[in-house]
């Protein structure tokens, strides 16, 4: 199998874009992530796929708890920060807007159309990413009429 051919095909599945941050240490942590999936319902779960090497997966790793901002079209310049590899740790969300989620003092942006606070229920392996699956400790909805930022054939689109 051509992985090109694959990461083709797999970019041909529109999704939502999210950032996953933690606060550890008194700095913030954060990633941009192509997608989350619902688990279930009882109890409420999601999962995320962050890489194994990645600083971000460090910091969930020891802090246990997460915060999910599903993107708003508006956060498209926060993707792009976010999704840059090497920035700094110090201040990374200097130039971002968020807000400290009140259950786990997460970043949650404010460019956002949901956020979601979550307690890490459970890692599991999977190649170069380990899939974290997280229980969801409280919700936020944007307005109705705030639209979604996506991600498709390693771009960000509209609806």
């Amino acid at each position: 199998m051509d992985v090109d051919d694959y990461r083709r095909a797999a970019g041909r599945f529109a999704s939502g874009v999210c950032v996953v941050s933690t606060r550890l240490r008194g700095h913030d942590h954060a990633i941009t992530l192509s997608s989350f999936a619902s688990v279930s319902l009882d109890p409420v779960l999601v999962l995320v796929c962050v890489h194994a090497d990645a600083r971000f997966y460090d910091a969930v790793e020891e802090t246990g708890t997460w915060g999910l901002s599903v993107l708003a079209a508006r956060a498209r310049p926060a993707a792009t920060w976010l999704a840059t590899p090497g920035r700094p740790v110090v201040d990374q969300l200097a130039r971002v807007p968020h807000r400290r989620g009140p259950l786990t003092g997460a970043a949650l942006l404010e460019e956002s159309v949901a956020t979601m606070e979550c307690a890490t229920e459970a890692e599991h392996p999977a190649g170069t990413h380990v899939v974290l699956v997280g229980r969801v400790l409280g919700v936020w909805l944007a307005p109705e009429d705030e639209r979604p930022l996506l991600h498709h054939r390693g771009a960000y689109a509209e609806l």
